[in-house]
């Protein structure tokens, strides 16, 4: 979900299977994604993943690294990232930009080991920043603190 003129993209990996049975972005109770979202003040409530077309009118979009696979990171094939189709992606709508919502999807892209926060790299003028990510599955990584940097970024922009 891309238009020209956004602030932020969060990019994941690729959607869950529940995601991509949904249609929705971020869709497993489990995901703490759209709590998050409400919780550092990107969104004025918490929306419901299907309400996901709703993150346009806020300068916010969404994307993934793979658009034609799901499941959970090790259930993908090796070949799943289309790294070249998600590089044009992103030239062509040039957000300020894109929040990796894991360190797995900023790895894939980076193709170097990365720390949470805005890293060095950019994607043309898009600047790049690292999140833990919401699933359910990584709650031992879990840190609100580098989403609230990202709130505290797009509200200063």
């Amino acid at each position: 979900m891309l238009q020209p003129g956004l602030r932020l993209v969060f990019c994941g990996t690729a959607p869950s299977r529940r995601s991509a049975s949904e249609a929705a972005y971020y869709a497993h109770p489990g995901n703490a994604f759209w709590r998050t979202l409400h919780e550092v003040g990107i969104t004025p409530r918490r929306f419901a993943p299907a309400e996901f077309p709703q993150l346009l009118a806020l300068g916010v979009g969404l994307t993934d690294l793979s658009k034609h696979h799901s499941g959970n990171d090790n259930q993908l094939p090796r070949d799943a990232f289309d790294l070249d189709a998600f590089e044009a992606r992103i030239r062509r709508h040039a957000p300020e930009a894109i929040a990796f919502t894991s360190k797995n999807a900023a790895r894939a892209w980076l193709r170097h080991a990365v720390d949470y926060g805005w890293q060095d790299e950019r994607l043309g003028d898009t600047r790049l920043f690292v999140l833990p990510s919401p699933s359910g599955q990584a709650r031992s990584a879990w840190r609100i603190e580098p989403w609230q940097a990202v709130s505290d970024w797009l509200h200063t922009r």
